[in-house]
């Protein structure tokens, strides 16, 4: 296993400074309990961007993403379709894989964690840091976080002991577990970010990392025994690996930690993370810390990025304003949908997506800009020429001298990660071009004896424009620039050019290709009006929805139905049963077992001291060798029959005596 230690790495990456020539590149792996969405399309198309510049700049580039496929929320995802976690995960991450190709992607590598080759890893560096002495085994209690799967420290806890990042009430946790000896590397890590300012991007981000640093971290809690879906502790499989211990993990599997020195040598003093800013501590403290533990040099950059609002308001499932990729790259094509992405917002920033923009963007940048010059130049180049593209005696102009310019912006921009200000600078270069028709008047030139060579040096000037600028975007929209070099003429691939290498004025002799409208123009009163009947017609779907009723009864036949208050005292799990727990119930004037099937939604220490809706005049039945007694009112909310969400009726007024009866 080849590690590396803190000089080896300050000279590793003062050689790439002076033109060292790799560059690795990740996305977060995905975490596999639902679909993807727009966060998990703008991490990629970033991603993919950066790699594809580096690739233009002669860079040797490995761009990873992958899946993150352990712990408890999909061993609860997995229960509730009735699947082991492994089928699930099989099935989920299929999308994400999906996902790549749809967004044209180019990585190099996709990662599970679920993989034999990360898991070895996993376990490797588990079993390395143990035998160190930076992991121990302690007992925590806390309050934990259940949907996010992380302990919160007191002193970072929202209003009223919730979730600081997703703002769920927390719930108190005690349970043995493997603790990473984190405290004892933190000056280390404050030490080298101090001296590295842009480790951490954007500079907000960095103010924030260092703040919690310096406030204290505590030992990590790093194992679980409270689930089963994980790594096992090597050893000591009572316990399995956190997940994000794991997940973590899996930059370094992918190339070659464990499998491969040679691999891991070459490529791991050029990685870079990129992330959205709600993961920001897991990889800019505790990866950090976990590698200098194993003596590993630390990621070049950590760029943590913002979130997507739709039309100012949060996405969510309840309302309904999940931007899907799959189905906006269907109706708008991917490069439009690459394009506004990367254009609309700097990058870093918290964005707002909303479909008329990207409808405005596509007419305005894309149809008039853009593809309005393409139109142009190539018209006139098949009018006045016959196709061929002119030469002349000096090609250089004032388009010439601002491509120069351009090229620098770029270059800057994209080496900051700042998308926008590249597309910025490119597109005030395709504006320019389009004005220069406008002054030059070709039209004009044509019509008059002996401005042949004005003629030529327009149209020449005018392709190379074109020409770069399809080179320029190649990054960010790759069809959309191989359809301009077709057109153009050029076989080649423009992805696969060199910036370095662009020469103005080596277009001259070519024959242009067929011309192609680039972007349509959407009418916007018709794209208005469709959207407008679509959702229409979708809200009358739901209005006229079968609901399906239970057979009618009289007021006395539901009186036979007792119902009361009672409160769950202890919740157990029943060995021989996937879904049911046996809870104990307190009615005030007696206490009654009862079997409930609703432990794909809740975890025990979630129920107790609940007070509930108690059936209580139902037969006695026995389930799983346990007799149950009751039944406790929930109402779920389905899915192609399958229930995804269950919450348990309770009184409002918490304080209503036990046995009271509803009615």
């Amino acid at each position: 296993m080849l590690l590396f230690n803190h000089n080896f790495y300050r000279r590793k990456v003062a050689s790439m400074m002076n033109g060292d020539k790799k560059f690795y590149i990740t996305t977060p792996i995905y975490y596999v309990n639902d679909i993807p969405h727009i966060g998990h399309a703008y991490t990629t198309i970033a991603c993919d961007t950066a790699a594809r510049y580096k690739r233009m700049k002669g860079c040797d580039v490995r761009f990873l993403t992958g899946t993150d496929e352990h712990g408890q929320k999909i061993q609860t995802a997995a229960e509730a379709k009735g699947e082991t976690p492994q089928a699930f995960v099989d099935r989920i991450h299929i999308k994400f894989r999906e996902l790549c190709q749809v967004l044209n992607a180019s990585n190099d590598d996709f990662i599970r964690t679920t993989e034999d080759r990360h898991i070895r890893t996993v376990q490797a560096m588990f079993a390395k840091l143990i035998e160190q002495g930076d992991i121990y085994k302690g007992t925590y209690s806390g309050y934990y976080c259940v949907p996010d799967e992380t302990y919160v420290p007191e002193n970072a806890m929202g209003p009223n002991k919730t979730c600081p990042d997703c703002g769920r009430p927390l719930t108190i946790m005690e349970e043995e577990s493997y603790f990473f000896r984190a405290s004892k590397y933190v000056p280390q890590l404050i030490k080298y970010y101090e001296e590295n300012l842009k480790a951490v991007m954007p500079k907000i981000r960095y103010n924030e990392i260092m703040s919690f640093l310096k406030g204290g971290v505590r030992d990590q809690s790093v194992s679980r025994t409270s689930l089963k879906w994980g790594i096992p502790v090597p050893g000591d499989e009572k316990h399995v690996i956190y997940v994000w211990f794991d997940a973590l993990i899996n930059y370094a599997s992918a190339v070659g930690y464990l499998d491969d020195p040679e691999k891991f040598a070459y490529w791991w003093p050029s990685v870079r993370h990129m992330v959205g800013k709600d993961i920001i501590r897991f990889h800019c403290v505790t990866w950090p810390l976990l590698l200098l533990a194993l003596g590993v040099n630390l990621p070049v950059e950590i760029f943590a990025h913002g979130w997507w609002t739709v039309d100012g308001e949060k996405m969510s499932k309840t309302r309904g304003n999940v931007v899907d990729p799959f189905g906006t790259v269907k109706e708008y094509g991917v490069d439009p949908f690459r394009y506004f992405l990367l254009r609309e917002v700097p990058f870093g920033n918290d964005g707002d997506y909303s479909e008329l923009a990207l409808v405005g963007r596509i007419n305005s940048d894309l149809a008039n800009d853009l593809g309005n010059l393409l139109n142009r130049t190539l018209q006139m180049i098949r009018s006045y020429r016959n196709g061929i593209v002119p030469s002349c005696n000096d090609a250089k102009s004032e388009l010439e001298s601002m491509s120069r310019e351009i090229l620098g912006r770029v270059d800057e921009a994209m080496n900051n990660y700042a998308f926008d200000e590249a597309l910025k600078a490119i597109w005030e270069f395709i504006g320019r071009s389009n004005k220069f028709i406008d002054e030059t008047m070709p039209w004009k030139l044509a019509k008059e004896e002996g401005k042949e060579a004005g003629l030529n040096f327009v149209l020449l000037n005018l392709y190379e424009a074109l020409r770069l600028s399809a080179m320029l975007i190649a990054p960010v929209m790759p069809d959309t620039s191989k359809r301009i070099w077709e057109q153009l003429g050029i076989s080649e691939d423009p992805v696969k050019s060199q910036y370095d290498a662009f020469i103005w004025g080596e277009g001259a002799g070519n024959a242009i290709g067929k011309s192609e409208v680039l972007f349509p123009r959407i009418d916007l009163e018709a794209w208005k009006k469709a959207k407008e009947e679509k959702k229409l017609q979708e809200e009358a779907a739901k209005q006229s929805a079968v609901i399906e009723h239970e057979p009618e009864i009289s007021i006395d036949g539901f009186k036979t139905v007792e119902m009361r208050v009672a409160r769950i005292t202890k919740c157990e799990e029943i060995p021989k049963s996937k879904k049911l727990y046996k809870l104990e119930v307190d009615l005030g004037y007696e206490k009654r077992t009862v079997c409930s099937g609703i432990k794909a939604f809740f975890k025990p220490e979630e129920l107790e001291g609940k007070t509930i809706i108690l059936v209580t005049n139902l037969k006695p039945v026995k389930l799983c060798g346990v007799e149950s007694n009751g039944m406790i009112l929930a109402a779920s909310v389905k899915k192609d029959g399958v229930s995804e969400q269950l919450t348990l009726l309770e009184p409002e007024d918490k304080n209503i005596p036990l046995g009271s009866r509803v009615s």
